[in-house]
């Protein structure tokens, strides 16, 4: 019998003495399969048992997949009904309905700018059956039995909760728009979150792509500036921009006090809405046995561990969308030529309704290679004219398989697993993969779903504007009029059109890997990665203060060695500023003649401890000033010595302090504060925090512009005292290492909390462990489950 075996038989033997002791329903057993009992009649309803732990986290133990989703179903209702409904009333294009049509999504599923333009895509999206078909599409390049199983119970717990429970959450209690859904709208929501990337950046030009209303009217294409199209495009899908990021790093066996993996995982997403985290642990005996962190409304745990294996992801540079640009048929602006034929653009007729009542009536307009659009935002509009159109590829819009990447990632045992499971799945849609194990094994991948978009063909097929904003965002633009300039198949590739997992970035047992949302040249600063095409990112160029902070910190900590995982809760909680290494004594030294005024502002800039600690005293005071310097001198002015990519990770330094803009941001920065009524050398945390419950809880770390590892981006508001929310940040935290026992050793914090409901009691709990650099130790194994003081059994069935 093999150690795999031998396992699935102590898990099951686990679940049986469960049973004994009334713990568990009887079918949790094991069925003759070995499988958790998989084959139950198909008249029995679902059921979970879900034991609650300390800081309201649920423990969900079934014995199949459709009954592990029933149990997630219903414990991430219980958490966060509101949020949960309100994306569903997205997916489904009735937010007009319910909200009004000039009214604004919170932005978690798509980047539309009114209810109007989300209903209107969502609404197409499901009238062109789009998910349907993806249903259908046999594995691997549609989604395996059991992630479809995974969604029908789901949607059967989420339905079940709303059937037996009172809603006490104000944002929906009594609320029409909450409703009970299909494991179809399940899928449609993650649709929507595989398309972020590519369509859903273009929800408002989608919607609002229309042909010219005067044919006989002609734009040139250099109507369309290059130049201010390719910055826009950079600053677009920059990720200094991003409203999501995320910090992870593995270290390898040589580093570490045991020889084992060591992983710190520290994603920054929104602290409100729905792309929050929601953690949870999923047991089926036998099966799988997984802790961790789900995006809400997904039916598997994305960020985690389980007794071999930790992973983390982070939002990865590669653009997971392109343009083709299309030569119009004179006279006729709804066609276009391919190879000198004319092909006719497919009219999609959307309807949707407003709060009134009143039907609101929209084409869209698609071709062979996706939706014609009319920009990418505002910021970077493409005109529809009489002779030219752009029409938008994602092919993420055909991969309903990133759940099943996470399923994979669930059931591994080491690494290696972790890269097969890549290989097979290609389900990941805009994020890079971080990995250790217990054997000691580090890996890190950026196995993403990417247009095929080669250099060489990028260089044979971009137009003129292609040709600008391709090397500045990795955004193509390629000729639509000629065959010859389709994306082609990479043997390896499960769908037509993208990159097959031997094209992609991959580091594999280094001391360290880390990614700080910078492209992956760096994941080593030893052993830099190339050969990956513009697309996956840029080479040799500036790195962010953060992901260069980062590898200071964690080359350091390889170099150092014998590490744990407390050493990984100490980096979590530095707070140190990168920035301030390069700058302060430059800020510092020209301080006195920059302000002869203010000589109290010199002696706090002098006396600050260059953190974004709560408790440190000068803090405050540099990062208001820092926004307004790089907000006011250009990044190529604000260094006198530039970036070398000899030296990538030390330069650009030594801050100009003679630059225009100078001395005026750091008087404004004091005035700014006195007017504010705030003392330049206050702490952090007095005017840093959130309210919860009516109480302050102050929040330590920084913004992306200072390079602070624990990403902290504030809402500033000086006339209630600083920054007094925080729009996105540090969210989900896990330190995960072995011992060399059973369980992982584990650390975990979710920074915002469990539930969104202001009555629970897990609305606030983790936060005010936040405030306190305190964690969660994480409960994994049966025999910690069952030892918790905060334990609650909770039996749920249809």
């Amino acid at each position: 019998m093999d150690r795999r075996s031998r396992g699935r038989l102590a898990l099951v033997g686990a679940a049986l003495a469960a049973v004994t002791a009334g713990l568990l329903p009887a079918a949790a057993a094991a069925g003759p399969d070995g499988r958790g009992g998989g084959h139950r009649p198909s008249d029995r309803g679902l059921s979970a048992v879900i034991r609650y732990t300390e800081y309201g986290v649920p423990h969900i133990l079934a014995d199949g997949y459709a009954d592990l989703g029933f149990g997630t179903g219903w414990a991430q209702a219980a958490d966060q009904v509101c949020v949960l409904a309100d994306g569903f009333v997205t997916v489904n294009g009735e937010r007009s309905r319910h909200f009004g049509a000039a009214g604004t999504p919170d932005g978690s599923l798509s980047s539309a700018t009114s209810n109007l333009s989300s209903d209107l895509y969502f609404r197409g999206v499901e009238e062109a059956g789009t998910v349907e078909e993806l249903l259908r599409t046999p594995a691997p390049a549609g989604p395996s039995r059991e992630l479809k199983e995974l969604m029908r119970g789901w949607a059967a717990g989420y339905n079940a909760w709303l059937r037996k429970n009172r809603i006490t959450d104000p944002a929906c209690a009594g609320a029409a728009w909450v409703r009970p859904v299909t494991a179809l709208d399940v899928a449609r929501r993650g649709f929507a979150v595989s398309v972020l990337g590519g369509q859903g950046r273009a929800v408002d030009g989608i919607a609002a792509a229309r042909p010219p209303a005067a044919p006989a009217a002609r734009t040139r294409e250099g109507d369309v500036d290059p130049e201010r199209t390719a910055e826009a495009a950079r600053a677009l899908f920059s990720p200094s921009n991003a409203t999501m990021g995320s910090n992870a790093v593995a270290f390898s066996g040589a580093t570490t006090a045991n020889g084992r993996g060591l992983l710190l995982g520290n994603p920054h997403y929104p602290w409100q809405g729905g792309r929050r985290f929601w953690q949870s642990q999923q047991t089926i005996p036998g099966e799988l046995n997984v802790s961790g962190a789900s995006l809400l409304g997904t039916t598997v745990v994305n960020i985690g561990f389980n007794d071999k294996v930790a992973w983390s992801h982070t939002v990865a540079t590669g653009v997971p969308m392109n343009l083709h640009q299309l030569t119009l048929v004179p006279g006729d602006p709804t066609a276009y030529l391919v190879d000198g034929k004319p092909e006719r653009m497919t009219a999609r007729t959307v309807t949707v309704a407003d709060r009134d009542g009143t039907p609101v009536t929209r084409t869209q307009w698609w071709t062979r290679y996706g939706p014609v659009t009319s920009g990418l935002g505002a910021s970077l509009p493409l005109p529809w004219t009489a002779t030219t159109a752009y029409a938008l590829n994602d092919p993420n819009a055909a991969n309903l398989r990133g759940s099943d990447t996470a399923l994979g990632f669930a059931r591994a045992r080491s690494t290696r697993d972790v890269a097969e499971t890549l290989r097979r799945t290609q389900g990941l849609p805009w994020v890079n993969t971080i990995a250790a194990d217990s054997s000691g094994h580090s890996y890190f991948g950026q196995s993403q779903v990417l247009p095929r978009i080669t250099d060489e063909l990028a260089e044979r097929c971009s137009t003129p504007l292609g040709r600008v904003v391709y090397p500045a965002s990795g955004v193509a633009v390629l000729d639509g009029s000629r065959t010859e300039c389709a994306l082609g198949s990479d043997r390896d590739a499960v769908q037509p059109g993208i990159f097959g997992p031997s094209r992609m970035p991959v580091l594999r047992d280094a001391p360290y890997a880390v990614n700080s949302n910078d492209s992956a040249w760096l994941t080593n600063a030893e052993r830099p990665l190339t050969g990956y095409e513009r697309v996956f990112g840029t080479l040799a160029t500036p790195r962010s203060l953060r992901t260069r902070g980062g590898i200071e910190d964690v080359a350091g900590m390889a170099a150092r060695g014998r590490l744990t995982v407390a050493d990984l809760q100490r980096q979590q909680f530095a707070n140190r500023v990168p920035v301030a290494d390069l700058a302060a004594a430059d800020v510092v030294a020209a301080c006195p003649a920059a302000l002869p005024a203010e000589p109290e502002a010199c002696r706090v800039l002098a006396a600050w401890d260059r953190t974004m600690d709560s408790d440190s005293r000068g803090a405050l005071l540099f990062d208001r000033f820092w926004r307004r310097f790089t907000a006011a001198v250009p990044a190529a002015r604000q260094w006198k010595v530039p970036f070398s990519a000899a030296d990538p990770v030390r330069t650009p330094r030594g801050l100009d302090t003679g630059a225009a803009g100078f001395a005026t941001a750091l008087a404004d920065a004091v005035a700014e504060l006195r007017t504010a009524g705030i003392a330049l050398d206050a702490p952090l945390r007095d005017h840093q925090f959130v309210v919860r419950g009516g109480e302050r809880i102050p929040v330590s770390g920084g913004t992306e512009s200072l390079g602070v590892w624990n990403k902290t981006e504030a809402v500033w508001n000086p006339s209630g005292g600083g920054y007094t929310e925080v729009a996105h940040g540090t969210s989900h935290v896990q330190a995960v290492g072995w011992d060399g026992g059973r369980c992982p050793v584990a650390r975990t914090l979710l920074t915002y909390s469990q539930s969104s409901n202001p009555a629970s009691p897990h609305h606030a709990d983790q936060t005010a462990l936040y405030a306190g650099e305190r964690w969660v130790t994480s409960r994994f194994c049966e025999k910690d489950i069952l030892r918790s003081p905060a334990l609650k059994v909770v039996r749920v069935r249809d």
